[in-house]
């Protein structure tokens, strides 16, 4: 599909209900609600479907658009790459798929893929011109929170000059950048705080510092009083380091679960090494979940890596 192809489908059909992926970022609940407000400016029903992991740091900028609801007659997913990635609650087919990484399986019915964007939110943009002819204040600043946050604020490698040019556009149609961006990126709680230095203090290096490995455990969360609106983006810490290529956050989500989060620099493929177990993602960003406990994982991890890294 391309973007007049994917306005088009949406025109000849109503009752939408939009989907995320786990553990909720600001690009797939930005483009959610971007495109649930659009849909409903030219009289659609729609609703974006109430993930249960959604963290306050975001429900408070797209509770208008949530609903538990499953009367829908079609299903879109926003910035989720497989069908096991989607959230807790909804098991349905998914009819379209909007997204913007090169891992997808092509799951839905219908696809819009451009791999090439920093965010998803930069293709929603674009389909909402398509579909209303202009963007509402309030969906450019939902999709400025989509793609600041995919992109570190501008920070990542990810960052393109199509990245900026949809940024500047956001700005024109009425983002409030000022506000998103103390909120989203300048202002942290003082658990999160606590939990930085319990990361950094615990750090592995390995390969002369060309790999840095950081842990969070949950006993870590519990001394820091952290919850799970305290560590967005907590996958770009170790990377912080310098002289580092690759970084890994192993994230225990409970006894012998650990979510792992892969960062790294443009000579190593990180969704190489997720794909080895059963995860994938960006060649710089990736991740994927591994049964074990947080030390294990981390020699499975840097054994992996040991095979792949030339």
């Amino acid at each position: 599909m391309n973007y007049r192809e994917c306005a088009d489908w949406l025109r000849q059909r109503d009752n939408f209900i939009i989907i995320t992926h786990v553990r909720p970022d600001g690009d797939t609940l930005g483009s959610a609600a971007a495109l649930c407000s659009a849909l409903r400016r030219t009289g659609k029903k729609a609703h974006v479907f109430n993930n249960p992991d959604i963290t306050e740091k975001y429900k408070k900028y797209i509770s208008d658009y949530l609903s538990d609801s499953l009367d829908y007659s079609y299903a879109i997913a926003t910035d989720v790459a497989e069908k096991h990635m989607i959230c807790d609650g909804f098991d349905g087919d998914i009819d379209l798929s909007i997204d913007h990484h090169p891992t997808n399986s092509q799951y839905a019915g219908e696809l819009l893929l451009h791999a090439e964007k920093a965010s998803c939110g930069e293709s929603v943009m674009e389909v909402i011109k398509e579909l209303c002819g202009n963007i509402s204040d309030e969906e450019a600043s939902l999709l400025y929170m989509a793609v600041s946050t995919d992109c570190g604020c501008f920070r990542y490698a990810n960052v393109t000059a199509e990245t900026f040019a949809a940024a500047g556009e956001l700005v024109k149609y009425g983002a409030e950048v000022q506000k998103l961006n103390f909120d989203l990126f300048r202002q942290v709680s003082r658990a999160r705080i606590v939990l930085e230095g319990m990361i950094c203090s615990g750090l592995r290096f390995y390969r002369d510092g060309k790999l840095v490995v950081a842990t969070v455990t949950e006993e870590m969360m519990r001394t820091a009083g952290a919850t799970e609106n305290d560590i967005d983006d907590i996958a770009g810490i170790p990377g912080k380091v310098e002289g580092c290529i690759v970084s890994m956050v192993i994230r225990e989500l409970a006894p012998k679960k650990c979510k792992v989060s892969v960062r790294s620099q443009p000579t190593f493929d990180s969704s190489a090494l997720c794909a080895k177990f059963g995860g994938g993602g960006h060649k710089m960003a990736s991740g994927c979940t591994i049964e074990a406990d947080p030390d294990t994982v981390r020699e499975m991890l840097v054994s992996a890596l040991d095979e792949l890294w030339v």
